[in-house]
């Protein structure tokens, strides 16, 4: 098992109304074990320094620069869930220099290497941020396939209120990942996303390869959430403007699964 993969991914939206609203476009991510954390700095990628591809541990969890691997073991362990094994945190890396990561997510299992919970670690254009623990109720694996639902609690856009609840579903293989999100609110299913994508080893050729194709990744997923925010209300979608952030940076999702 390798320590660092690439991630060849589509992201695909779809709103259900007022209007029918969707796009899609492709994008690369890396997954990275957070165990190994230390001894993925190369030419390439850098971990707390500058490379053409970084990660920086302040952008995640706590927020504050602090080593990662500790704090998400807390996190289980406070849930009554193993905090000893394998912790995989997939995410959209820094591109020279430069990230927005709408979502983040941290595959966490445990000494067997089965899935037990999966953190949703979600940001938004206001500075805002809020991680979503998902597990099951009784604690048992995560099978491939399964949903796992969380209240929303943080405001990500402002033509959605902060209200009704997420519908988490992944799929999971050796080479490849599928994590769809559905949000209904008070009235019912309102929006559909999904990542889905390849994984490959993360090798120096793999990185330039993604960097030339994509340069500005993420310059190009603040853009693209700002022209489909345009589109909208072009659409005449009904403009909420901003709420409040969360009072707490953390919540565990376990009102329910299926």
């Amino acid at each position: 098992m390798h320590d660092a993969y690439l991630v060849h991914a589509m992201v695909m939206h779809k709103r259900l109304r007022p209007t029918v609203h969707r796009f899609r476009y492709p994008v690369f991510a890396i997954r990275v074990r957070l165990s190994a954390l230390e001894r993925l700095n190369g030419f390439f990628l850098g971990v707390n320094r500058w490379r053409p591809l970084s990660l920086r541990t302040r952008d995640y969890g706590p927020r504050d620069g602090s080593p990662l691997l500790p704090w998400i073991r807390r996190q289980l362990a406070d849930i009554g869930l193993c905090d000893q094994g394998e912790v995989w945190l997939q995410t959209f890396p820094r591109v020279f220099g430069y990230a927005f990561n709408p979502v983040s997510f941290w595959y966490c299992h445990d000494t067997a290497g089965q899935l037990i919970a999966v953190l949703a670690d979600v940001n938004n254009t206001f500075g805002d941020y809020h991680g979503y623990l998902l597990s099951k109720r009784d604690g048992t694996p995560i099978r491939s396939g399964e949903t796992l639902v969380c209240r929303k609690i943080l405001h990500v856009s402002p033509f959605c209120k902060v209200e009704g609840l997420y519908r988490f579903r992944l799929a999971e293989k050796p080479d490849r990942m599928l994590m769809r999100i559905d949000y209904h609110d008070d009235a019912g299913e309102l929006i559909n996303t999904s990542l889905s994508g390849e994984l490959q080893p993360l090798t120096s050729a793999r990185a330039l390869l993604a960097i030339l194709r994509q340069p500005l990744l993420t310059v190009g997923i603040v853009w693209r959430i700002v022209w489909q925010a345009f589109r909208l209300w072009r659409k005449h979608v009904p403009f909420l403007g901003k709420f409040p952030p969360p009072a707490t940076p953390l919540s565990h999702g376990q009102e329910g699964s299926s």
